[in-house]
């Protein structure tokens, strides 16, 4: 990056008056000109999605004292979508922060995940990207070691420009502070959802369905996301959009039979 300060966005999935997002905007503004743009209404496990078939509105609001935020009626990379061409009005975005995130997006659930989601949609213009994801779903989580967590990643990349990938996937363990081993720069873990619908009646008689399930994984090994939190260190995933599987590509693959 340039001398100047830098532009960052900031985003997430959790609504604008989350108490991640004010954390991670409480780090940012140390390190350059921060404007915010969010979701009005909690947008979890949207993944990739955009709004097609309703106008999206935006609004300027007074959520930080001094900053240019906004809040917007669509999904969080709507919000990127709009802050790039229309709030920053194409102004070079240097960095792209979202979160802090109620919960973990480690493992798979990064395909689910709207607070990655939005940083990967900066990350495909080229933008330095970073996704924070704290392992704790509560409203009142204690996003101190969060913060401390961040304020050294964004100084690192900022200060090492990123290469060979433009996407961070930071997951940070509910622990305190002083129980935090270190920072592991590691690969996604492979995991499932085993889903069950609970059934239920509404008032008028017709069947609802509501999602539930557990999280399985598969692949604790020492290198992966899963292994590193469970042992109280910070997982840096590099991260990408290319979901090619290489291997059944390559010469000796089975998909050779396949033929017109």
């Amino acid at each position: 990056m340039s001398n100047k300060r830098p532009l960052i966005l900031v985003t997430n999935d959790d609504g604008m008056f989350a108490p991640g997002i004010k954390s991670l905007v409480d780090v940012a503004r140390a390190f350059g000109e921060v404007v915010v743009v969010a979701p009005n209404s909690p947008q979890s496990a949207k993944g990739h999605a955009v709004t097609l078939e309703d106008p999206i509105r935006i609004n300027r609001v007074d959520a930080f004292d001094g900053l240019e935020a906004y809040e917007c009626s669509g999904t969080p990379v709507d919000c990127v979508k709009l802050a790039k061409y229309k709030v920053l009005n194409g102004r070079t975005i240097d960095l792209c922060l979202s979160g802090v995130n109620h919960g973990s997006n480690a493992s798979v659930n990064i395909i689910y995940s709207g607070t990655i989601s939005a940083a990967m949609e900066a990350s495909l213009d080229n933008i330095p990207s970073i996704g924070f994801s704290l392992l704790n779903y509560s409203f009142d989580a204690d996003f101190g070691p969060a913060k401390v967590v961040a304020r050294k990643i964004i100084a690192s990349v900022i200060e090492n420009p990123l290469r060979d990938t433009q996407l961070l996937n930071v997951n940070i363990p509910n622990v305190p502070l002083d129980q935090l081993k270190g920072i592991k720069v590691c690969r996604q873990a492979d995991g499932r959802w085993v889903e069950e619908f609970q059934e239920g009646e509404d008032p008028r008689g017709q069947k609802y369905y509501w999602l539930t399930g557990r999280f399985i994984i598969e692949d604790v090994k020492v290198g992966t996301d899963i292994h590193a939190l469970d042992n109280n260190y910070v997982s840096v995933v590099p991260s990408g959009h290319d979901l090619t599987t290489y291997p059944a590509i390559e010469s000796n693959s089975s998909l050779e039979k396949i033929r017109l």
